[in-house]
């Protein structure tokens, strides 16, 4: 039997890209923004609009219309949020778990497989994911989901779970800094093998000691995405 991560690879040839089909794989840029990124400044992930300036200079220099990165990432960014953070730090969490691609507001989502809706929810914490979707998928007997964060208020405004959505439709837009947790635009895609009893929500960011199940339960999502 294959591992779920080579099940995902068995998948990626066919898969709908989750923005423009029209991207080409040099369109997108790597981004760090880890905590050994020497660039980031106090500032920077204080404040989203100098942070999205740093993001646009970054993704211009490259001349990419898209910044990608995250997956495993330590990251500063979450110390301003009590929704992250712990006195004890192998419980802060500050590892992320999906994947960010950094694009304008307002650009088009689509599924990159068939899919039904599993739920959604306005997470409205600071530095949460504002507007959520996670989509079920079956393929081949298997089931697991995908998650898609920091979207626009108006993705989540008419649907329905249960809602059925064919591999390559348009599932959401992404949202602004006024409805997304306070980042700049970005869609934070995650795959979840199994998702307990989440609802709208299921963790992005891992501490040291959850990380090995978390890691575990949330492939790299470049495995499905193929962006690299």
């Amino acid at each position: 039997m294959i591992s779920f991560s080579q099940f995902l690879q068995k998948l990626a040839p066919d898969a709908s890209n989750i923005l423009s089909s029209r991207l080409k794989k040099s369109d997108y840029c790597s981004l760090d923004l880890s905590i050994n990124n020497t660039d980031l400044n106090f500032e920077m992930l204080q404040f989203s609009s100098l942070l999205e300036t740093y993001i646009w200079n970054r993704m211009k220099s490259k001349n990419a219309q898209v910044a990608y990165g995250g997956y495993l990432e330590p990251r500063g960014i979450y110390q301003r949020s009590i929704h992250f953070n712990q006195q004890d730090p192998d419980n802060e969490r500050n590892i992320h778990l999906g994947m960010d691609l950094w694009i304008e507001a307002e650009t088009p989502i689509f599924t990159p497989l068939d899919a039904e809706v599993h739920s959604f929810r306005n997470n409205l914490n600071y530095g949460d994911y504002g507007p959520t979707i996670i989509l079920k998928h079956e393929v081949e007997g298997i089931k697991f989901y995908t998650l898609y964060g920091h979207l626009s208020l108006t993705s989540i405004s008419s649907l329905e779970v249960g809602q059925c959505f064919k591999k390559g439709a348009l599932i959401a837009t992404l949202g602004d800094a006024t409805v997304n947790g306070d980042y700049p635009p970005h869609l934070h895609f995650q795959i979840i093998k199994d998702i307990g009893e989440f609802k709208g929500d299921y963790p992005g960011v891992s501490s040291k000691n959850d990380l090995t199940f978390f890691a575990q339960n949330c492939p790299d999502p470049n495995l499905l995405l193929n962006i690299y």
